[in-house]
């Protein structure tokens, strides 16, 4: 997925991004490469995007998968629903709510990334050091400034 901060074009929306997001995560759930493919799979799963698959059966299933089934993991991994919820609300709420997806992207660049195991480790460190703290699931990072 390309940034393109060169353009003078307006930023892009949350559901903008989550649009090209969702793209992204299933051609790489299409992926012959299991490295690619069994990440997206997983979160797929656990975020009971598709009811009733073992992670084993949803990745040799995982052709099958559709945009519809993306847009519902993301939905879930940002606390809703579903994904209309999702678009109702998103665009309403502050950039740094996506920074988790972004992080998976790069688009923090090469700044050093330091990773706890959870938000309050993170948060006591951050603190003390200084710098931008990302949730990443369970764990966080936390990127000095």
């Amino acid at each position: 997925m390309r940034l393109h901060p060169h353009r003078n074009t307006p930023p892009d929306t949350n559901t903008d991004f989550l649009r090209r997001y969702a793209r992204g995560m299933l051609r790489s759930a299409h992926s012959d490469q299991p490295s690619k493919a069994l990440p997206i799979v997983r979160r797929v799963h656990s975020a009971g995007a598709v009811t009733g698959s073992r992670v084993t059966e949803l990745y040799h299933a995982r052709t099958t998968l559709q945009l519809k089934h993306m847009f519902r993991t993301l939905a879930a991994e940002l606390g809703y629903a579903t994904w209309d919820a999702c678009k109702r609300d998103i665009d309403r709420r502050p950039p740094e709510v996506l920074d988790p997806f972004r992080l998976d992207l790069g688009a923090f660049g090469d700044h050093e990334h330091i990773w706890f195991a959870d938000k309050p480790t993170a948060a006591a460190w951050q603190r003390e050091h200084g710098g931008r703290m990302v949730e990443y699931g369970k764990q966080a990072v936390v990127m000095p400034v």
